[in-house]
C-alpha cells in the first residue's frame, strides 16, 4: 500500500506525536496542578481564602483558555522561538501545547478537588492540620482517582492540539495529515494518520480509566 520512505515517515509521525503529547502533558501539569490547588485553597470557601489572588488567578486562566489554540500557536511564535530555537518541528509545538493546556488542567484539579466532602477537610482542619498537610495528606490523596480521569481527559485535548498544529509545521501526525493527506489528495495516508490517533486516543483514554479504578478507595 505505501513505500518504504512512506512507512518510515508514519512511523516517526507517529513518535513525534506521543512525544509531544506526553511531554507537554507533564510539562502542563507542573504548572497546572500548582494553579489548579492555590485556586482552590484562596477560593471563599477554600482553606486559605485570598479573595483578591484568586479573582487574579481566575481572569488569568479564563483570557487563557478562551484564546482559541490556532490564534494561540501563532501568537507565541517570538516566545517559541526565543526557547526552542525555531518555530517549527515537534520541540517548537511543546511551547504553544503547555501554554494552551496548563490553564485547561488547572480547571480540571480545581474541579477534581472541589469533589471531596468538605467534612474530610474540615476534620482535618480541627486536628490542627496546616494548609501544605490538608493539601498533600487530604486533598490530593482523596481526589486521586478524579485526578487520573482528569489526566486521560487532558492528554487527548493535548493530542488534539497537537494534530492541528500541523497546519503550521507542527510535526506529528497532524503535519503529515495535512502535508500529505489533505494538500496532496492522498486519501490513504490521510486515513492511515487518523486511524492511527484515534488508537492513541483510545489507548491512552483506557489506560487513564483503569488507573482511576485502580485507585479508587471507595470501591
Amino acid at each position: 500500500m505505501f513505500d518504504k520512505a512512506t512507512l518510515d515517515m508514519i512511523v516517526i509521525g507517529f513518535g513525534e506525536t506521543l512525544y509531544m503529547t506526553l511531554f507537554s502533558t507533564v510539562l502542563a501539569y507542573v504548572i497546572g496542578l500548582p494553579l489548579g490547588i492555590l485556586l482552590t485553597t484562596t477560593d471563599k470557601n477554600g482553606i486559605k481564602p485570598m479573595k483578591i489572588t484568586n479573582a487574579i488567578l481566575n481572569i488569568i486562566i479564563n483570557i487563557a483558555r478562551s484564546v482559541p489554540f490556532l490564534i494561540l500557536l501563532i501568537a507565541v511564535m517570538p516566545i517559541t522561538e526565543v526557547l526552542t530555537g525555531t518555530t517549527i518541528g515537534s520541540n517548537a509545538t511543546i511551547v504553544p501545547l503547555v501554554i494552551a493546556a496548563a490553564p485547561f488542567i488547572a480547571r480540571l484539579v480545581e474541579s477534581s478537588i472541589k469533589e471531596i466532602d468538605n467534612g474530610v477537610i474540615e476534620a482535618a482542619q480541627s486536628m490542627g492540620g496546616s494548609p501544605l498537610h490538608i493539601i498533600f495528606k487530604v486533598m490530593l490523596p482523596e481526589s486521586k482517582p478524579s485526578l487520573v480521569v482528569g489526566s486521560a481527559i487532558a492528554v487527548t485535548t493535548i493530542l488534539s492540539y497537537s494534530a492541528m498544529a500541523g497546519i503550521v509545521g507542527g510535526g506529528g501526525l497532524g503535519a503529515i495529515a495535512i502535508n500529505y493527506g489533505y494538500y496532496r489528495y492522498e486519501d490513504e495516508i490521510m486515513l492511515v494518520t487518523v486511524v492511527f490517533l484515534v488508537i492513541i486516543v483510545q489507548v491512552l483514554q483506557e489506560v487513564g480509566m483503569r488507573l482511576a479504578k485502580i485507585g479508587d478507595k471507595r470501591k
